[in-house]
């Protein structure tokens, strides 16, 4: 089960439109442009958004003749955990991160890879619907009343992982946020979240505003670290590549000789 060095980081979140993949592409390419050797995996055989996102990406770098950081990437249709340590190996050789991107649903292949995880990323939005997945609350105080079926399964996973080999693993809850939310229910959210994460044991980070611009980058398969391919930067544009920069700094991820010298 070692990793030959290599920092897996899984994005996992049962639910959809939590800005998983739209977050792990950005990581991913965050990461190569600092001068790592990135991997990207996507589980996702069926909706396959980070693997599409990528062929955007290269397909913009042929038609404009440009040279962009681009991770190799490969996408999975394995059903068993066999099939999905043979993509693994095939598409990480040589990486010093390997960013996998799972189905917004239950899966097994995906159960499978988050023991893998040196970094399990869970992105959510603001809101109680989502918050269901990790824990639930008293309908009246909003307290934590207990741990949801996902929180369980990742503790099984760091149970499974530690056994394995001895490792941690790093639970990063990535709260992205939406602007039309009320404050009152941001703050019981927040509220709820530290609570729990106590409880359960993972770290908070703040993640992506909700933005236009994350929408229509897509097609391209630019991101906002491409400055210099991007047309009409405004100052939306600069905030949101801080907030992916204090997103990638939170991750806290381990540095690489190439990444350090670039």
């Amino acid at each position: 089960m070692a990793s030959a060095g290599r920092h897996i980081i899984v994005f996992a979140n049962e639910k959809g439109g939590t800005g998983k993949s739209t977050t792990a592409v950005h990581v991913a390419v965050g990461l190569a442009a600092r001068g790592a050797r990135v991997a990207a995996l996507d589980l996702d055989h069926r909706q396959r958004t980070l693997g599409r996102y990528l062929d955007n990406r290269a397909e913009t770098m042929k038609r404009r003749g440009i040279a962009l950081p681009q991770p190799v990437y490969a996408t999975c249709d394995a059903t068993d955990p066999d099939g999905f340590e043979a993509a693994l190996a095939a598409v990480a050789d040589g990486a010093d991160f390997v960013v996998i991107d799972t189905p917004g649903r239950d899966d097994p292949v995906a159960r499978h890879a988050a023991t893998r995880a040196n970094t399990l990323v869970t992105p959510m939005n603001d809101s109680f619907v989502d918050f269901d997945l990790i824990g639930q609350v008293d309908p009246e105080s909003f307290k934590v009343s207990r741990p949801s079926f996902y929180s369980e399964l990742i503790w099984d996973a760091r149970k499974a992982r530690a056994k394995a080999d001895g490792a941690t693993i790093d639970w990063v809850v990535l709260r992205n946020r939406l602007q039309h939310i009320e404050a009152r229910n941001m703050r019981r959210v927040g509220d709820a979240l530290g609570q729990l994460s106590k409880r359960v044991g993972f770290r908070l980070i703040p993640g992506l505003g909700e933005r236009v611009i994350y929408r229509e980058l897509f097609p391209s398969g630019l991101t906002l670290l491409d400055i210099a391919a991007l047309k009409d930067v405004g100052m939306s544009h600069v905030a949101a590549r801080q907030e992916l920069r204090e997103l990638v700094a939170g991750l806290q991820l381990p540095e690489t000789a190439r990444a350090a010298a670039a």
